[in-house]
């Protein structure tokens, strides 16, 4: 800058010359007509200063100076002169197929729409030959589909079908007093580089709980491991809160309806509400799935390991939750505490 300055002093009282490098690179963004203005004002300042101070100032080349000053002579100094032209070549490389070829790829696209251009590249080979042709490369063959648009699939998307319900909804993780209030839940569980699926039930009050190894995670999967769940559990159900899962809805929530059970869901990504039933997956997971080595290469025997587990977890695991009570010894308990 103290160069410039020096050299020229007329740069310290028009801008400096970041401010100048500053607008160049802003030039862009302007609309045509600020461009314009912009292109006159470095016109004007080459008439004032000469072509030296406005190459160095501006970084413009002289060329490019003769060309905007011609534009101005001739449109008798109008603003418009100055506006950007396109910069495209009047005339302008075209791929030129063979119509016949051109033809053949759309007959081919039209019969089998998801038939790829390396896919059609050995089969449009043969019929080049066969007619006397010189066959195309594979990437031609992707230019003439997609600039002649030769797409014939339409992609359907499924669509998300409303809820028949309206659902009941809490924000807060459920504080009960007495046996009746379950969550459910499923566990994705990743070893070995393979999934592993299973559906998760508690009571939050006794913390009796059930855990199933299951083939797939769909309603009527979710409603088989919820009537599991009641015949083994020693009190009833009154309600059931779960997440917002797909296989909680359709005949599971339809079952709900059935047995005059309430449903409750929790808000999208708020797992904190479903804390127990969160807690009592990592349990599992931590004391018992991810230290049997069945679920490798036995799944009968890993799910006859489970039920031993479960057995032993309602029964004779302490809980500290339950003052260090198994289950079913609270159970027990808050019975003969409801006789007397």
């Amino acid at each position: 800058m103290d160069h410039y300055a020096k050299a020229y002093p007329i740069f310290s009282r028009i801008r400096g010359l970041e401010e100048v490098k500053k607008m160049l690179r802003s030039l862009r963004r302007f609309s045509k007509d600020e461009v314009a203005n912009e292109r006159l004002k470095i016109l004007e300042f080459y008439t004032e200063y000469g072509e030296k101070a406005t190459t160095k100032a501006f970084g413009i080349k002289r060329n490019t100076i003769f060309v905007w000053r011609r534009r101005l002579k001739e449109s008798k100094n109008s603003l418009a002169s100055l506006i950007p032209t396109s910069t495209t070549p009047k005339t302008q490389r075209r791929m030129i197929t063979d119509p016949k070829i051109v033809s053949e790829i759309r007959k081919l696209r039209e019969k089998y729409p998801r038939l790829g251009k390396d896919k059609i590249k050995p089969i449009l080979k043969k019929y080049c030959l066969k007619e006397g042709l010189t066959p195309i490369s594979i990437s031609t063959i992707g230019k003439v589909i997609k600039r002649r648009n030769l797409t014939f699939e339409k992609k359907v998307y499924p669509q998300k079908q409303p809820n028949k319900f309206k659902k009941l909804r809490t924000r807060k993780s459920p504080k009960v007093q007495s046996p009746g209030f379950i969550e459910m839940d499923s566990i994705i569980a990743y070893i070995n580089y393979e999934k592993h699926l299973f559906m998760s039930v508690i009571d939050i009050y006794t913390k009796f709980a059930l855990v199933v190894y299951v083939k797939d995670l769909s309603s009527a999967t979710a409603k088989k491991v919820l009537q599991q769940f009641q015949e083994l559990n020693p009190t009833k159900i009154h309600t059931v809160q779960t997440d917002n899962g797909s296989e909680f809805l359709r005949s599971f929530h339809a079952y709900l309806e059935e047995q005059h059970i309430k449903h409750q869901f929790i808000y999208p990504r708020m797992p904190k509400i479903n804390s127990f039933i969160e807690r009592f997956n990592r349990t599992i997971q931590e004391e018992f799935i991810l230290r049997s080595d069945e679920i490798y290469y036995d799944q009968e025997a890993f799910a006859k390991k489970l039920t031993k587990y479960l057995y032993w977890y309602n029964y004779q695991r302490p809980h500290a939750s339950l003052k260090y009570m198994s289950p079913m010894d609270y159970f027990r308990k808050v019975c003969d505490l409801y006789n007397n």
